[in-house]
Formats: C-alpha cells, structure tokens, sequence
C-alpha cells in the first residue's frame, strides 16, 4: 500500500505506507520542487501540508510534534511551537496564517 498525493490532475506516489509511523512525520520532494510533511495518526488517517513553517521560513513541519486540541489533529512546529491543523492547514496560534494541505490517498 502506498502513500499518494493529488497534484493538479493526477496523483503522485510519495512513499510505501509502512514508512509512515503514528505520531512521526517524514517529509517528501515534489515533482515542483516543493517540499511536503506527512503524517498518519493513531486512527491510521493520514495527511499532507506544506513542509515548509511561514514563521521561519525553515522545512522543518514534518519533524513536528503531532497532537489534538478541540477535536482537530495539528502538528506543532519544532522551532516556534505554532500549530497547524493538518486537516485545514490553519495555524491554530495566528488565524492570519495557513501552509497548504494536499489530498491524501492510501492505494
């Protein structure tokens, strides 16, 4: 079983499935040269946002903290500590600041 991304029009094989750990992060090169983090949670969901942290500028999200608050699944910076819902890419510290999230797919 392999992670995938949906980029534009078709989907991206990013990684096997089984390198993914609950709770731990890896980060992907995209065929753009972006950078991607992602994560599977304890329930086995998993997700995608940008890698890069817009406080910092540093690709440094997938090396994150994962956690819950108010029922959402965020990702806590390694470097300022903000927070990132990994479903909306919202920042749950600063409603002025999103990363981009992508489609996830298990196939």
């Amino acid at each position: 079983m392999s992670i995938q991304l949906r980029l534009k029009d078709d989907w991206f094989e990013v990684c096997d499935r089984a390198q993914l750990q609950p709770g731990r992060g890896i980060a992907a090169l995209l065929p753009d040269g972006r950078q991607a983090a992602l994560f599977i949670d304890r329930e086995g969901r998993a997700y995608a946002i940008d890698n890069r942290d817009p406080f910092t500028g540093a690709a440094v999200l997938s090396r994150g903290l994962l956690g819950a608050a108010g029922g959402r699944t965020f990702v806590a910076s390694p470097l300022l500590k903000q927070r990132f819902d990994l479903e909306t890419g919202r920042c749950l510290d600063d409603d002025s600041v999103t990363v981009e999230t992508h489609t996830v797919r298990l196939a």
